[in-house]
């Protein structure tokens, strides 16, 4: 769950809100017409509850999130300066960092045609990190293409370990998705096009880069292409890159097409950004679509 940074009649007060990447992502392609479903767990506790319903809402399968008896869910606090968003998490002992690889739902790994992992996940916990790479190994057996999003906080591990587990997950992926600030640090490139070639390297089929106001680069071994942002009235970035994410993982699925699918995606972020917060303002198809055919965002 999500506090954020909000202004109230006292001064700053912390919102709640529905937050966590990988829930971003499973609604965001959930409204674009993905059949989407979501691994994990949750808290015996209200927060947790509340997950359950918000899935249940947006489509989003959660048969095989958990809800061991008496634990508790993770939180993270979102608080704003000068430099944009700063987090801090309460999830020590969470019911997401319990997490094992003997958890996982084998068959239905198996089934999936996209099984998308993302670094925070394995960042919360020992646990949850050997099973992202059991999952992704399970599903690479059975022909399943793996997106990876490189997700860097480092107020949840060292740096040092943050980029080795990162890269030999992206080595795995036929898909990465990482973001320039978080991919300068983590490659010590700086260009756009060193960073996509570092990654390319490892061994990818397809790059997407997010560069933020600039838009994205996407990058295959035999062509690349820096696909603009679309200018909005623009409110609160939150969720925006899961967001991306989730949308260009919904029209990949359904086009093959990564370029056309990050045309869609840089929509469905932009359109994202001019409401508050990380869930409510995700577009649907039929907005995305409209927006493409030509009518003003």
């Amino acid at each position: 769950m999500e506090f954020a940074e909000a202004s109230g009649q006292e001064g700053s007060v912390m919102r709640l809100g529905y937050g966590g990447d990988v829930s971003n992502v499973a609604i965001a392609a959930a409204r674009q017409g993905l059949s989407a479903g979501m691994i994990g767990a949750v808290g015996d506790d209200a927060f947790g509850g509340k997950l359950q319903a918000l899935w249940d809402r947006e489509g989003v399968d959660r048969r095989h999130v958990l809800r061991p008896g008496g634990s508790r869910t993770g939180l993270y606090f979102i608080t704003y300066e000068a430099a944009g968003h700063v987090f801090s998490y309460a999830r020590d002992g969470s019911a997401a960092s319990r997490y094992t690889p003997a958890d996982l739902p084998t068959a239905d790994i198996a089934a999936a045609r996209l099984f998308h992992a993302s670094a925070i996940s394995q960042g919360i916990g020992l646990g949850p990190c050997d099973a992202t790479f059991e999952a992704i190994h399970l599903a690479r057996e059975k022909g399943v293409s793996i997106s990876y999003d490189t997700n860097l906080r480092l107020k949840l591990w060292p740096l040092d370990r943050a980029r080795a587990i990162i890269h030999a997950t992206a080595a795995l992926a036929d898909i990465l998705r990482p973001g320039l600030d978080d991919a300068r640090l983590l490659t010590g490139r700086q260009t756009p096009d060193a960073i996509a070639d570092f990654y390319l390297g490892l061994g990818p089929r397809i790059v997407v880069l997010t560069l933020g106001s600039e838009g994205c680069l996407v990058a295959t071994p035999a062509r690349r292409e820096v696909i603009p942002c679309l200018p909005v009235a623009f409110v609160d970035a939150s969720g925006a890159g899961d967001t991306f994410t989730g949308a260009f993982l919904a029209e990949y699925a359904r086009t093959g097409d990564e370029f056309a699918s990050a045309r869609y995606a840089n929509v469905a972020a932009a359109l994202k950004t001019r409401g508050i917060g990380a869930i409510e303002p995700i577009p649907r198809r039929a907005e995305v679509e409209a927006v493409l055919s030509g009518e003003p965002a």
